[in-house]
């Protein structure tokens, strides 16, 4: 089953003293690609331990055709990926994805990666994430997979929902 999203009013941007969100789209793609490619190995796991993204052969046509994909999802309400900038806006830091929930306990699933380089920030930017969306997407139930759920007690809630 397809879940969607029961939003009125999705945020656009996101700023704060370090970090600026802003929609993952094609207009990002120079610093996105940049961000990815600085170790994909590093990022491989991120969405589930077997995914292989980001393949450390992705060209940045195929970069670019997968933010068009991210910002027609977003424009219809389907899934809502930021790119995360520092609060200057210069370097891409990492995304974020908020999707909708495959299991009925929870509004949303949230992933999210931070470039290698820039790891120390990780930390703080979960926290950022979490009250941004219980504060202005006001979701009181989100699961970060991989992070506030094991992976492996993940995969066994979704095979449950089967």
């Amino acid at each position: 089953m397809i879940r969607s999203f029961n939003v009125h009013l999705v945020p656009i941007n996101f700023n704060n003293a370090q970090f600026c969100f802003c929609p993952l789209e094609p207009s990002v793609a120079a610093a996105d690609y940049d961000a990815v490619m600085e170790n994909p190995r590093y990022l491989q796991g991120v969405f589930g331990p077997d995914s292989q993204w980001p393949n450390e052969l992705m060209t940045y046509a195929e970069n670019l055709a997968s933010l068009a994909v991210h910002q027609a999802e977003f424009e219809r309400q389907e899934a809502f990926a930021y790119s995360i900038f520092n609060s200057e806006r210069t370097r891409c830091l990492g995304s974020i994805y908020v999707e909708p929930c495959r299991l009925n306990e929870f509004d949303c699933e949230v992933y999210f990666w931070v470039r290698q380089s820039q790891m120390a920030l990780e930390n703080a930017l979960f926290d950022v994430i979490q009250t941004w969306l219980k504060s202005t997407w006001m979701f009181s139930k989100i699961v970060f997979p991989g992070r506030t759920v094991s992976w492996l007690e993940w995969q066994e809630k979704l095979a449950g929902n089967e």
